[in-house]
């Protein structure tokens, strides 16, 4: 059970990151200081350095966290099952927990509101896929083991997470230009694409 001291930190940890994603947002990830986030929480730039170890890292906490979940859900499934399927279904049977996790932080429209800054922001941007490139070596590592490969001999494992990476960026970018922009919505989109990638790579798109 959560002690009084550890649910002061934990309050304290996610107001920061509340006040820091909504400053970052309407002022600008660049033109936002330390010093403005502690002083929107009242506490002092010491304190943010207990939490965060600059803004960057409290710009990607919330996708830290969903992050990590994914990856612990992927290594959770089945034996068995292949690796585009585990993939698949670590995400979508793991999707509520995703949701949940992100929602007891902050909002999903401050959420949606923050993947469109850092899409916006070079710098922010090319932070986002330095991050993804290690989740997904990540991912990588951990089908190798599952399937019983070497990851840096078989391409194999890093071209499945390649392929279902590209996914993910696809759904967001068009989930985040939607107006019905619900938690559910990325869900569906993620669902749709994923069953589309055999024909896309495969299939002749072109009509008579």
């Amino acid at each position: 059970m959560e002690t009084l001291r550890e649910r002061k930190k934990r309050r304290t940890r996610e107001a920061l990151l509340r006040a820091a994603l909504e400053l970052f947002t309407t002022q600008g990830y660049e033109r936002t200081t330390v010093d403005e986030i502690a002083e929107a929480v009242d506490v002092s730039q010491r304190t943010f350095f207990r939490y965060f170890a600059g803004k960057e890292d409290v710009a990607f906490a919330v996708q830290d966290m969903a992050e990590s979940a994914f990856v612990a859900a992927v290594r959770a499934r089945p034996p068995h099952e292949a690796p585009m399927r585990a993939l698949r279904q670590a995400f979508l049977e793991s999707w509520e927990e995703m949701r949940e996790t992100v929602e007891s932080v902050v909002p999903v429209e401050l959420h949606l509101s923050m993947y469109r800054t850092i899409e916006a922001e070079p710098a922010l941007l090319a932070a986002r896929l330095r991050r993804l490139a290690v989740t997904e070596e990540a991912l990588a590592r951990v089908l190798a083991e599952r399937e019983g490969v070497d990851v840096d001999g078989d391409p194999r494992p890093r071209l499945a997470v390649a392929v279902f990476g590209g996914v993910m960026r696809v759904t967001e970018r068009q989930w985040s230009t939607r107006e019905d922009c619900g938690p559910e919505v990325i869900r569906t989109l993620t669902t749709s694409y994923l069953d589309q990638v055999g024909s896309a790579l495969t299939g002749n798109w072109r009509t008579t």
